[in-house]
């Protein structure tokens, strides 16, 4: 017969009670971090002028924090909790005007203007600064939502280091806002064309190059669709603090649906930066007129210089026509050394010379893909000989624009292209790995990432 102790018996009882009342606490911080930490529904309006502004913008209101990472100590909220509250400050968030007066102390100070509308400098309570763009609602209606419904829908699905992140908006009858990350240093054309004293040093130019390509390259191949931009030029690259590069202003933007071609309705972008077939009535335009673009800006980073300028003599000076006649003769480096760049830095100058050659191509099947570029910016690959773009300036045809049928007399490689990183391996259209003496000899090649 099994005896029972009583000091067993009050042991286990007073072990069961223990645990209860942990587990009643623990219950009770759990459904206060909940009743804190969970968004309840109807605390945001959504836009009543468009449907894709609704489905952009499920969000909170609630104010970007400085970072999201979870510091030790911080445990008051359980971890799944704090990761959704986290996830929902990513997207953009729906400000009232008032809150925008109180950001900007009432719209105080300007940061510049154009045709869009007006930039105002600003700070959450937080401390993070923004930038407060204000479109203008002269424009037509019409207008000014396409250009609001563009940089929302765009911007506002991606996040990348080289992409301008778009904390929130704000929209209704008078008024529509966007409210970006503030960018210390501002757009980079004024250090490529203003005076020598705001001139910036050459060497810092090719990781700027290098960032832009990357945060378009994001746009291009790595969203779930793929985003043309359309408005590549040297005002729409924002520098930060540390003078990282971030590309900007989205509203001429557009999601391709088809993840290939776009079908514009008028003429985009900016003259002297826009790709040829613009200037072809109903032809359709692919992402590949944001690679012609950057290679136009890639031209102005090299020279320092706009690619255009008027001569004494009312002779266009175009440095593009120089950069590939200076190339065609093999003379690249003397071109160099007469813009004042150095030595060390002719090499990586040369080599963004001859990208740059290849991104303007006529047809948009021979430019690179944005991830090419950055492969050929970034160097350990051997560049090779790009074949005479310009035709379309001489005569302007269909013909012209359609891919290459026959190897070129300046190129003696195939003119098999692809058009993403998973197509082209050790050897494309546009570079080849590079070799060294002993992977040569026993014939390895390098592996493609």
């Amino acid at each position: 017969m099994t005896v029972f102790q009583p000091a067993g018996i009050i042991g286990t009882l007073a072990v069961l009670l223990l645990i209860s009342v942990i587990g009643y606490w623990c219950m009770r911080k759990l459904k206060r971090a909940q009743t804190s930490n969970v968004v309840q529904d109807g605390e945001i309006d959504a836009p009543k002028c468009m449907r894709e502004l609704k489905r952009a913008t499920n969000t909170a209101a609630t104010i970007p924090q400085t970072s999201n990472v979870v510091q030790d100590g911080e445990i008051d909220a359980p971890t799944m909790e704090r990761f959704l509250q986290d996830l929902a400050n990513e997207k953009p968030v729906r400000f009232t005007d008032r809150q925008l007066r109180n950001f900007t102390t009432d719209y105080s100070s300007v940061l510049g203007s154009g045709g869009f509308g007006v930039v105002y400098k600003g700070q959450f309570p937080n401390g993070v600064k923004i930038a407060v763009k204000v479109l203008k609602r002269t424009l037509p209606d019409i207008r000014a939502e396409e250009q609001f419904m563009a940089e929302v829908s765009t911007i506002g699905r991606t996040y990348h280091k080289n992409l301008v992140r778009l904390y929130g908006f704000s929209y209704d009858p008078l008024m529509s806002a966007l409210v970006y990350e503030y960018m210390e240093n501002g757009s980079l054309d004024k250090y490529l064309f203003n005076d020598d004293t705001q001139r910036m040093d050459w060497n810092k130019l090719p990781e700027i190059a290098i960032g832009t390509a990357k945060g378009m390259a994001y746009l291009h191949e790595e969203c779930q669709q793929r985003i043309i931009h359309y408005d590549i030029k040297p005002d729409n690259v924002l520098l930060d603090a540390n003078f990282n590069p971030k590309v900007a202003d989205f509203g001429l933007a557009r999601i391709c649906k088809d993840s290939t071609h776009d079908s514009p309705i008028a003429y985009k972008g900016t003259p002297g930066y826009s790709a040829p077939k613009f200037l072809l009535n109903n032809y359709p335009i692919t992402y590949k007129c944001d690679v012609y673009s950057f290679g136009m800006l890639l031209f102005e980073i090299v020279g320092r210089r706009r690619n255009a300028k008027v001569g004494s003599t009312d002779s266009l000076d175009w440095f593009p026509k120089h950069v590939w006649d200076n190339y065609e003769k093999a003379d690249l480096a003397t071109m160099m050394v007469s813009y004042g760049i150095e030595e060390k830095d002719r090499e990586r100058a040369q080599r963004m010379a001859m990208v740059a050659l290849w991104c303007v191509q006529d047809s948009p099947e021979a430019r690179p893909p944005m991830s090419a570029v950055v492969k050929m910016l970034e160097g350990g690959v051997e560049i090779l000989p790009p074949p005479k773009p310009f035709h379309y300036l001489f005569s302007v045809g269909v013909n012209v624009l359609n891919p290459l049928t026959s190897t070129d007399n300046s190129s003696n490689h195939s003119t098999s292209y692809a058009t993403n990183s998973s197509n082209y391996g050790t050897n494309s259209y546009w570079f080849k790995e590079q070799t060294t003496t002993i992977m040569a000899k026993y014939e390895i090649q390098i592996a493609s990432s």
